[in-house]
Parts: C-alpha cells; sequence; structure tokens
C-alpha cells in the first residue's frame, strides 16, 4: 500500500512538473525580483495547458477585480428568473459611493436598467453600480455561488458582517491569482451560469476603459476579456486574451506595496504592464506589435 502511494504521489509530481511552464516562470521570476511588495502571478495557456505560477495560491485583496465576481451572481439570478436583464431600477441618493463615479452623478429617484448599471459596474468600474448591484443581489448570495462553484477562497468581504475580520485586512474581497484566472476560463469556455450567460458576460469583460494597464501592451486588434483593480497598496488585472496562436489567461496581483503614489509611473502598475508585454511576446514571438509612439498622452484615463 506504502508502495502505491509512492508511485501515485510521483505520478502527480511529474504530471505537475510537465504542466509547469519552466522557461516562462524563469522570465516572470526575473521580471518581478526587485518588486518593492508581494506579488502573485499565475499564466494559462488554454491550448498547450501549460502554466506558469509564483505565489498563486496566496490570497490577495480583489479590489475592483470582485466585482466579476458580483456579477457572477447577478447573472445567475437572472438565469433563474429572479431578476429581469433589463429590469428598471430606481436610483436613490442613498446608494451612493463617494467618488467621481457616473452612477453617482444621477439625481434621486432616476430610473436605469439592469443591463447598464451591470455595464457601468464592469466597463467603468463604477462603485456605486456595483455597491448597488451587490445590495441586489446580496453579497453571501454572490459567496454561496462561489462556494457552489469550487471557488475555496475567492469571496466578497464588503457589507458581510461576518466577514469584517478578513475585510479589514483584504477589503472588498479576497482571492488568489489562480482562482481568478479560473473564473474568467470558466466565462471563456460558457460554463459559469449558462453558456448564454457566460456570452453575456465576456461581452462586458472585453469592453474595458481602464485600458492604461495589461490591455495596453496587447494589440489593440486582439480582443480580450479584463478586469483591473486598484486601492493605495494593492494595483492588480486578470486578462484573457485571444491571441493568433492560442488563447492564454493571466492574473497578476500585488500587496504591500511600498510604492502607493496614483501617477502613471507607480511601481505596481508598471510592473503590471511589463508582464502582459512579456507574455504577450511570449506566446506570440513573430510579432512584432509595439504601442505607437505618442501613446502615453492617450493613456491617462481617469
Amino acid at each position: 500500500m506504502k508502495h502505491l502511494l509512492s508511485i501515485l504521489l510521483l505520478c502527480a509530481t511529474l504530471t505537475t512538473f510537465a504542466q509547469t511552464d519552466q522557461k516562462l516562470t524563469a522570465q516572470l521570476k526575473a521580471a518581478t525580483k526587485n518588486f518593492n511588495g508581494d506579488v502573485g502571478i499565475y499564466v494559462h495557456n488554454l491550448k498547450t495547458g501549460k502554466t506558469a505560477a509564483i505565489n498563486a495560491d496566496t490570497l490577495f485583496p480583489t479590489a475592483s477585480m470582485i466585482k466579476v465576481s458580483i456579477l457572477s451572481g447577478l447573472m445567475d439570478k437572472i438565469e433563474k428568473g429572479e431578476i429581469q436583464y433589463n429590469q428598471k431600477l430606481v436610483y436613490r441618493d442613498s446608494l451612493l459611493y463617494p467618488g467621481v463615479d457616473i452612477l453617482g452623478s444621477f439625481k434621486d429617484k432616476d430610473t436605469i436598467q439592469v443591463s447598464k448599471v451591470a455595464l457601468l459596474m464592469i466597463t467603468m468600474s463604477d462603485n456605486t453600480a456595483s455597491t448597488w448591484l451587490q445590495k441586489l443581489v446580496g453579497g453571501e448570495y454572490i459567496n454561496n455561488w462561489l462556494d457552489q462553484n469550487g471557488f475555496k477562497v475567492m469571496r466578497v468581504n464588503s457589507r458581510i458582517p461576518a466577514r469584517r475580520a478578513i475585510w479589514q485586512i483584504y477589503g472588498w474581497g479576497v482571492t488568489t491569482p489562480r482562482e481568478m484566472c479560473r473564473l474568467f476560463t470558466m466565462i471563456h469556455d460558457g460554463k459559469a451560469i449558462s453558456p448564454a450567460a457566460s456570452e453575456r458576460m465576456s461581452r462586458m469583460l472585453n469592453r474595458i476603459f481602464w485600458d492604461n494597464g495589461a490591455l495596453s501592451q496587447i494589440p489593440p486588434y486582439v480582443q480580450t476579456l479584463s478586469k483591473q483593480g486598484a486601492v493605495d497598496a494593492s494595483k492588480s488585472e486578470t486578462v484573457l486574451v485571444n491571441a493568433p496562436h492560442g488563447d492564454y489567461v493571466f492574473s497578476i496581483i500585488t500587496k504591500n506595496n511600498k510604492d502607493q503614489r496614483w501617477v502613471p509611473d507607480n511601481e505596481a502598475d508598471l510592473l503590471i504592464k511589463k508582464v502582459s508585454a512579456l507574455l504577450w511576446h511570449y506566446f506570440e514571438p513573430d510579432s512584432k506589435w509595439q504601442p505607437a509612439a505618442g501613446m502615453d498622452k492617450y493613456m491617462l484615463n481617469e
């Protein structure tokens, strides 16, 4: 029996080694070596099955990336007929999340469709839209959906009393780079709620306004699904790229960042761009594409 267990363990180890892209892993480690903070990365080539990982199962703040989980809960309720996709909602001033969001400029008692609130949440990362939809769906409902779909750690924390302690550490949501990639892959494969719901989610996730990070290092003619997250000490991005030679997905998340400036040359923001460019040219080695000269002035999204 002990001999059989040893053989099974060896087979599992060899399988993991075979699936690991050692060359890419080495390049990612070199790229992140001097980063002043903690960084986690997971990369999965959906065509070959090869992966690369650095702290891929470490807990990190999601910041706004948790909005993809909120969208998942919303679409689940729409699929069940509990909410209608084009249902009209009445905005109230009490819903305002302080900031510069589009929805926050609405007047009390203005109406808007669920579909447009969801689009604002994903495309513009509108916080007022996001907290409104979280309230509409229910934070615990979203977390139950995550649990039922095999997500071990990805959870919404804010506005859920039982998760207050972990909210104090990680903020709005918590995840790992691996689980972020898994959620995007489910959507890509049509396995999030239903094929139709997944397709609707994909169409939202490929209309991102905040394209000055990882997306800026991928040709504009290549479709991507993505979501970004940023707070003072954590910057993150998850992207699924429909690349010519095979789709790939990656998530890079940072925390405990020393550089907490909100400027274009923030260290974490530069790292995200560096990793995205590295991956594009690694998987598309014949591509000569580079961001056009003078693009910097068109990437000052605010």
